[in-house]
């Protein structure tokens, strides 16, 4: 099975993820990881990347299709793999679609994990965390024994920056201007498989693997 996952923040990406390649037996294969094995290993690609990433630019879209074609030409990658992180473009697509016709196969599917704003933004700003300790909460699914304060010191809870509404806002806006032409693009393509993610994530796995092809 060869797969996509597409899903804003807070969509539930990370738990489908592991049941999809649990369940398939492939690799799950993220643009970070693909980034860190091939400069951990100190290959040309690897080498040529880090030099960006090194000040903090943006790898370009040439070498980094480069650098996923290497990684699924990897014999871990033979019966399949899930993509997660790429592409993130229409362009980074097209060149994946290049690269898979090249080793001689297809994408099976392109699953997109669909969660309306509201709920997205309400999951996200949920998390508060503990300036002293690190400890980490979560107001809906694990929320602190007192309003506001840490299980394991005390101390008052404190929301991130990344974690608050406007950013959360701001986040899931730039999400979807970027994902929105490639749900397109693989619309068109026949391989998209848009998936209700606002449900428990055992009933999301069920509804997802009942569309997936046999």
């Amino acid at each position: 099975m060869r797969i996509i996952l597409l899903g804003a923040p807070g969509s539930g990406k990370g738990t489908q993820a592991n049941y999809l390649v649990k369940d398939f037996s492939i690799p799950h294969i993220s643009t970070g990881d693909i980034l860190r094995e091939a400069a951990k290993n100190g290959t040309a690609l690897g080498l040529k990347a880090t030099t960006y990433m090194e000040r903090g630019a943006l790898v370009p879209d040439d070498l980094m299709l480069d650098l996923v074609r290497e990684r699924l030409a990897q014999p871990d990658a033979q019966g399949g793999f899930l993509l997660d992180g790429f592409p993130r473009t229409v362009a980074q697509a097209d060149g994946l679609d290049r690269i898979l016709v090249g080793q001689g196969t297809k994408l099976d599917r392109v699953i997109s994990l669909d969660v309306a704003a509201p709920e997205l933004i309400k999951r996200l700003t949920a998390r508060w965390s503990c300036p002293a300790c690190g400890a980490i909460f979560n107001l809906i699914s694990q929320p602190p024994k007192l309003v506001g304060i840490c299980d394991a010191c005390g101390t008052a809870l404190e929301q991130r920056p990344d974690d608050r509404h406007e950013t959360v806002e701001n986040r899931l806006k730039v999400y979807e201007s970027q994902t929105a032409p490639l749900r397109q693009y693989y619309d068109a393509k026949k391989v998209l498989l848009a998936v209700e993610g606002n449900q428990a994530p055992e009933q999301v796995y069920r509804s997802l693997k009942e569309k997936l092809p046999a």
